[in-house]
């Protein structure tokens, strides 16, 4: 029998990863051993991460908001939203309600990216068969790793139960944003909500403190489709490895780059509907009762159509992906400058 053989052989006998078999050490830099309590690197990284999806997709987000909330005939599409709200308003007026996100995503992402990380290592320690498969055998010249990582279901998991952790944040960073963001009022005096403060204190004034959370089975809904996104960056980063030696070849930090912006499309795919209903829900009068999902769909229904749903989706488009490949970017760079533990190969 060959060596290549008895490497492939001896690799098909070792069984999947049980609670008490320990993970081999990964021979490419940093360790897949998930033993211990909660790593915090990934907090740090997703902070990083957040601030970058912030600065970078804030104004399509205006744009977005603007088209799903105002009354039907006020903008006939994205680019006339833009030119009316420049024009009337001056082109800071895309970056209206940024601290909330700028702040809040920093949070989120912290908490969303940090949570992934250890549910990843959750997983890979925990996972049984469909989540935690065998790595095929890299033959660098010498003895190849028998290492594991997580199926794509693996991470489109973590990335549901990140993404649902992370709710609990978003969601009253959310109420603060859309508020301020649908204010068309060129004065600050003219406008009902003065910042992201005043509007945090005028929602707990009439709805009391939880009146932050209202519609908050919404935004479950939509950072579940977190699953989609998670999922698709593992599975375009496995494609970047199959045209390793090709024309197509890319470098890991290029790959990194395009795989989290391309799998942002995967999300908004799933989670635009929900957003749409959500933003309307938020953004309703204070002194009104909540209206329900049904309610809401039902009025987008009647009034728009099934078009009603993806209102939002060119400005959607257009952020999804400079804004996401910036900011996983930042998350993979800033975890590998820390020497994070490897959670996917």
């Amino acid at each position: 029998m060959t060596s290549q053989e008895q490497r492939v052989s001896a690799t098909a006998d070792e069984p999947l990863p049980t609670p008490s078999t320990t993970v081999p050490q990964n021979s490419q830099g940093g360790s897949t051993n998930t033993t211990g309590g909660i790593r915090l690197v990934g907090v740090l990284a997703g902070a990083g991460s957040g601030l970058a999806k912030a600065v970078v997709g804030h104004g399509f987000d205006t744009i977005k908001t603007r088209l799903q909330c105002t009354p039907p005939g006020t903008y006939t599409g994205a680019l006339d939203c833009l030119m009316k709200t420049v024009r009337n308003e001056s082109i800071f007026a895309l970056y209206k309600g940024l601290t909330p996100p700028a702040i809040g995503w920093a949070i989120t992402d912290s908490i969303l990216l940090g949570s992934l990380y250890n549910y990843r290592l959750w997983l890979l320690k925990y996972g049984g068969p469909g989540i935690v498969e065998r790595t095929p055998l890299q033959d660098s010249g010498g003895d190849s790793a028998k290492e594991f990582r997580l199926t794509i279901l693996g991470h489109g998991l973590a990335g549901l139960a990140g993404g649902w952790t992370s709710s609990f944040v978003f969601h009253p960073m959310e109420v603060l944003k859309v508020n301020l963001q649908l204010q068309r009022e060129r004065n600050v005096a003219d406008r009902k909500f003065k910042g992201p403060i005043d509007v945090f204190r005028q929602v707990v004034k009439h709805r009391g403190f939880f009146g932050l959370y209202r519609g908050f089975g919404t935004s479950l809904y939509v950072r579940g489709c977190l699953f989609w996104t998670f999922g698709s960056v593992e599975a375009y980063m496995r494609l970047a490895g199959v045209l390793h030696g090709t024309m197509f070849e890319m470098n890991n930090a290029t790959a990194t780059f395009f795989s989290g912006g391309l799998a942002a499309f995967s999300f908004w795919a799933f989670a635009i509907p929900m957003d749409n209903v959500k933003n309307r829900i938020i953004s309703s009068p204070l002194t009104d009762q909540r209206p329900s999902v049904a309610a809401v769909a039902r009025t987008i229904y009647t009034t728009l159509g099934w078009r009603g749903f993806y209102a939002g989706w060119t400005p959607i488009i257009l952020r999804a992906f400079p804004a996401n490949a910036a900011a996983y970017s930042v998350y993979e760079g800033t975890m590998q400058l820390l020497g994070a533990e490897k959670t996917r190969y």
